[in-house]
C-alpha cells in the first residue's frame, strides 16, 4: 500500500509527488498519457515565481520577457518595461518532463499510458497499458485537470466558471521582451501574443463562449501560418470543499487557476505544497478524517486565498468593462507616474497591490467611469 497516490502528471501533480516523496512518504504518481506535458494544454507563460516554484533547471526556457504592452483595439496603447526578467516563456514538455523526473528521483513511482476511472475503500481502480488494475492508497491528491474524475465520484461541487481557451504558435516578428495583451479580442477576458524565440509567437484567447469565431478573427491579423494548434480549459473559482473521502484536490482539479490571467501553476504548486504538508500529518497520525484533513484547506486560504478571492471579483468586473473604458484607461495610465509604479507592485501572482494603487489614481478612476471606481472600492474594502 501507498502513503499516497498522486493521480495526474502535470506539473502541480509531479510537485505533489516530489514533496511527499521528499518528506519520505512512498508515492504512486499515475499519467494518463505516454509522456509527460503532452498534449500542451498551457501558453507557456510563467511569473518568475512560479517558475521559481517549479525548482527545475533553464532547460525549457525559450525566452524572457520583462514587460507588456496592452493593446485596447481601439487606438490606444499602454506599454511598460521592468528592464529586468519578470516572467519565463517555456517548453511545457520539456518542464513537464523535468519536474517527473525530479519526482522519480525523489522517490516516486510512476505509471504511464494510465488513467484512474474508479476509487475503492482501499485506493483507485486503474485502466491503461496493463490493462484494469487496483492500487491502494491511504491518500489520494487528485491533480488530473479541470475535468478531475473524483469530484464526480464524490458527487462534489466543482469550480463555477470553466474558459474555453485557444493558441497556435505561428513565424511573427515583435518585441521579444514584452507580451502582448489584447483585451478587445475576448470581451469576458482577453487575447494573447508571446513571444517564444526569434520571430516565433503564440497567439491565443481564452472566454466563455464563441472562443472559435473570436480566436479565427484575432488570428487574422497576425497570419495563419499555423506551427502548432492547442486547446484547453480553465476553471476558475476554487471548490467549496477541496478535500474529502481521503482526497485533496489541487490545482486546476480544484479550480486554483488565477482568476485574472488563467494561469494555474504558481496557485497549483503552492496547492501542492500544502497538500503534501496535510497528508505527512495524516500519515503521522495514521488519521484521514475531514478533521485533520481540513488542515489542507487552512494552509491554501492562509497562502493564497485572499488573491484568488479578490481575482475572481477582478474578473467580474472585467466583464463589464467594455472596449471604449479599456481605451480610455490605457490613455489615462500612460504616463510614467503610473507606469512606474506598475513596474514597481505589478505582480502576476498577486495583482491585488497593484490595483489598490491604481485606484487611489484619479485620472485612472475617472477614465474607468464611476461604475468602476464604485466597484473597485468596495472590493478593495471587503
Amino acid at each position: 500500500m501507498y502513503d499516497v497516490i498522486v493521480a495526474g502528471g502535470g506539473p502541480v501533480g509531479s510537485s505533489a509527488a516530489r514533496f511527499c516523496a521528499e518528506e519520505g512518504l512512498s508515492v504512486l504518481l499515475i499519467e494518463e498519457h505516454a509522456d509527460f506535458g503532452r498534449p500542451v494544454q498551457c501558453a507557456g507563460l510563467l511569473s518568475s515565481a512560479a517558475f521559481k516554484e517549479c525548482r527545475v533547471s533553464k532547460r525549457s526556457v525559450l525566452n524572457t520577457v520583462s514587460g507588456a504592452r496592452v493593446v485596447s483595439g481601439l487606438g490606444s496603447e499602454l506599454s511598460f518595461d521592468a528592464g529586468r526578467t519578470k516572467a519565463y516563456v517555456v517548453d511545457r514538455s520539456a518542464l513537464d518532463r523535468e519536474m517527473a523526473e525530479k519526482a522519480a528521483v525523489a522517490g516516486a513511482l510512476i505509471k504511464l499510458k494510465t488513467s484512474v476511472y474508479g476509487v475503492s475503500d482501499s485506493g483507485v481502480l486503474t485502466t491503461g497499458v496493463d490493462g484494469k488494475e487496483s492500487f491502494k492508497g491511504k491518500m489520494i491528491i487528485a491533480a488530473d485537470g479541470p475535468r478531475s474524475i473524483f469530484s464526480r465520484i464524490y458527487g462534489m461541487k466543482r469550480a463555477g466558471t470553466f474558459l474555453s481557451g485557444v493558441q497556435a504558435e505561428i513565424p511573427y516578428q515583435m518585441n521579444e521582451n514584452l507580451v502582448e495583451l489584447h483585451p478587445y479580442a475576448s470581451p469576458d477576458f482577453f487575447g494573447w501574443v508571446i513571444p517564444c524565440g526569434k520571430n516565433r509567437v503564440r497567439v491565443g484567447l481564452c472566454g466563455e463562449k464563441n472562443v472559435k469565431e473570436r480566436f479565427d478573427s484575432f488570428i487574422a491579423g497576425f497570419g495563419r501560418e499555423n506551427v502548432h494548434h492547442v486547446t484547453g480549459t480553465i476553471p476558475l473559482g476554487v471548490m467549496p470543499k477541496t478535500y474529502g473521502h481521503r482526497t485533496f484536490f489541487i490545482g486546476d482539479a480544484g479550480g486554483f487557476a488565477k482568476p485574472t490571467s488563467g494561469g494555474g501553476i504558481y496557485t497549483g504548486i503552492r496547492t501542492a505544497r500544502h497538500a503534501a504538508e496535510t497528508a505527512l500529518l495524516c500519515c503521522e497520525k495514521n488519521r484521514f478524517d475531514d478533521s485533520l484533513m481540513k488542515n489542507y484547506e487552512k494552509l491554501w486560504k492562509a497562502d493564497i486565498g485572499n488573491e484568488l478571492s479578490f481575482g475572481m471579483k477582478m474578473f467580474n468586473l472585467r466583464k463589464k468593462i467594455n472596449d471604449e473604458t479599456i481605451d480610455s484607461l490605457c490613455r489615462a495610465m500612460d504616463n510614467p507616474g503610473i507606469t512606474n509604479d506598475i513596474v514597481k507592485y505589478g505582480d502576476m501572482d498577486s495583482p491585488k497591490k497593484i490595483i489598490k494603487k491604481l485606484a487611489l489614481r484619479p485620472s485612472v478612476m475617472r477614465a474607468g467611469g464611476a461604475f468602476m471606481a464604485n466597484e473597485l472600492k468596495k472590493m478593495i474594502l471587503s
